[in-house]
């Protein structure tokens, strides 16, 4: 199975800026669309950002658009969320996620659409 692992999360204050990497195993990364969620004690999981396999398109929630970016390096199988002016409100377990199989790319705001997740990096906002 494709394994994935987070890493940067931490605790900034509120203006800062994080990095959050997603290190992914196997061989045919570049295939994978990828994502990020969050997800905070008692509430749902929420969709943050996705990029496509082909690399080309991006997406993000309303509440972090202009702020974070999503990019990918296939060369180090490995995306990245850049989370820039983060806000208290941002303060998650964020997790990354893959889709092997390709699947419809208008359901990528759906935990659904992703096969394979990493077991989540803190990011902690404080005021």
């Amino acid at each position: 199975q494709v394994q994935l692992v987070e890493s940067g999360g931490g605790l900034v204050q509120a203006g800062g800026s994080l990095r959050l990497s997603c290190a992914a195993s196997g061989r045919t990364f570049s295939s994978y669309s990828m994502g990020w969620f969050r997800q905070a004690p008692g509430k749902e999981r929420e969709f943050v950002a996705a990029i496509k396999w082909s690399g080309g398109s991006t997406y993000y929630a309303d509440s972090v658009k202009g702020r974070f970016t999503i990019s990918r390096d296939n060369a180090k199988n490995t995306v990245y969320l850049q989370m820039n002016n983060l806000k208290p409100e941002d303060t998650d377990v964020y997790y990354c996620a893959a889709d092997k199989y390709r699947a419809n790319w208008s359901l990528r705001r759906s935990p659904e659409y992703y096969d394979y997740w990493g077991q989540g990096t803190q990011v902690t906002v404080s005021s």
